[in-house]
């Protein structure tokens, strides 16, 4: 297996994961269960946990790629943006769910206050993991980047490439 295998076999997990503990902590929310919220932010830790392996399998499998004929090095720089500013927000829903999970078991004034922000911040991170998902399968997955009017499939450089005035590398 080469980075790409390793990068391709982690990168589904802290895009899934954010998804499954931010509808587990709304469980919490309805069921009015502490032992649910905590799992939720055991949910959101271990997301932050395994996107440091995703985002370091990253750069290997860029080389990987970059040598397959047909690759439009703006997709995967697209990509590349996209999920560094994903992986940041990952540590920092780590980083929050993990104080949550402190105040939660030690019932702390402040447990209410960041049970909501852990929701709210994760849908921002959620933002960010569709686009992290999109931008990284539009790199060798022509059919999901959109269509054009007449209803092909668009397999040119990304917008801003158009606008910048880039040719693809």
């Amino acid at each position: 297996m080469n980075q790409a295998h390793f990068h391709l076999v982690l990168n589904h997990i802290p895009i899934i994961l954010p998804a499954i503990g931010f509808l587990v902590m709304l469980g919490g929310y309805v069921l009015k269960s502490e032992i649910v919220k905590r799992t939720a932010y055991s949910i959101f830790i271990l997301g932050a946990i395994i996107t440091i392996p995703a985002f370091l399998t990253g750069e290997g499998a860029e080389e990987v790629v970059e040598k397959i004929q047909g690759i439009d090095k703006q997709f995967i720089k697209d990509h590349e943006h996209v999920a560094d500013t994903f992986a940041v927000l990952c540590y920092i829903l780590g980083a929050i769910s993990l104080i949550g999970l402190w105040a939660n078991w030690k019932q702390k004034p402040i447990n209410k206050i960041i049970g909501l922000s852990t929701v709210v911040f994760s849908l921002a991170v959620l933002v960010f993991a569709k686009q992290a998902g999109t931008t990284g399968g539009e790199i060798r997955h022509t059919e999901i980047r959109g269509q054009s009017v007449d209803g092909n499939i668009n397999t040119s450089m990304p917008e801003n490439a158009k606008k910048e005035g880039k040719d693809s590398d």
